[in-house]
Parts: C-alpha cells; sequence; structure tokens
C-alpha cells in the first residue's frame, strides 16, 4: 500500500445510480479538488440470490453493467472536463463490504444516504449505516435532493 504522505489523498465514493450517490460523487471530487486528492469511485454489483447460478449472466456482464453505469454517472455529475482524478472501479460484492474494502487506507468515505433499495422512509440506508459503523478512515454521508412535501 502506498504511504499517504508522499501520494495524493486518496477519497472512495460509493455510486449506484441514485441521486444520493450523485450528490455523494459531487461532494467526493469537490474534496479532492481541495485537498489535491484522486477520487476512486466505486460501483458494487452482486448476483441477485435468487437466480440459479446456471441461469445467471456471466460475471464479465454484470461486471461491464456496473462499469457503463459508473462511467454514465461520472460524465453526468462531473461532465467530461474534470479538474481532479477520477478512478472508476466495478466490483463484485455486498457493497458495504465492498466499500469498507476500498477504504482501506483511505483518507475520507463518501456515501449517499440512500441507494436504491431498502425503505423509502429511511433516513440513513443500510449499507451507509454500515459503513459509518465499520469503515477504517473517516465517513461522510450526503443527502441527496429533498423532495418537497405539501
Amino acid at each position: 500500500m502506498s504511504d499517504n504522505t508522499t501520494s495524493a489523498p486518496r477519497i472512495v465514493v460509493g455510486v449506484d445510480g441514485s441521486e444520493p450517490s450523485k450528490a455523494a460523487l459531487r461532494f467526493a471530487a469537490e474534496q479532492a479538488e481541495l485537498t489535491g486528492g484522486v477520487v476512486d469511485a466505486i460501483c458494487a454489483w452482486e448476483h441477485p440470490p435468487s437466480w440459479p447460478p446456471r441461469e445467471s449472466k456471466p460475471a464479465d456482464d454484470h461486471e461491464r453493467q456496473a462499469r457503463e453505469l459508473l462511467d454514465r454517472v461520472i460524465d453526468e455529475v462531473l461532465g467530461p472536463e474534470r479538474s481532479v482524478e477520477i478512478r472508476p472501479r466495478s466490483a463484485q460484492g455486498h457493497p458495504a463490504a465492498v466499500l469498507l474494502e476500498a477504504g482501506a487506507g483511505a483518507r475520507l468515505l463518501v456515501v449517499g444516504n440512500r441507494g436504491h433499495g431498502g425503505f423509502a422512509g429511511a433516513l440513513l440506508g443500510s449499507v451507509g449505516q454500515h459503513c459509518v459503523q465499520h469503515a477504517p478512515c473517516p465517513v461522510v454521508v450526503v443527502r441527496g435532493p429533498r423532495h418537497h412535501e405539501t
């Protein structure tokens, strides 16, 4: 592992395409610009547990889809001209486990407050909750755009 004193600070951000994850990506890029850091943008994927192995798509297909989603979100949120280095990576595994592993040696881990799963009314999703409790580095939870209730 590289020494943080001689390399750019590394900021890890979880991206799943949800609005809170887009806000987290934007925040991570802003922090990297302020600190002279780089951003590791991570999109985790898993085989659905209900799919029998023979009928599931090959791992490289899931990997490709996750990477395409990640590239699309990065372009949408940050545009083609970026002031910081963004290193996209898709990885197989539960999102919390993948982010915790990626967070080892990072200066910061950034997650959105809610992803695509779970209960819509919850303030913090299970992945964010797990990262806050177990991350090897500081964690920032970024809220997505608020929907005004009338």
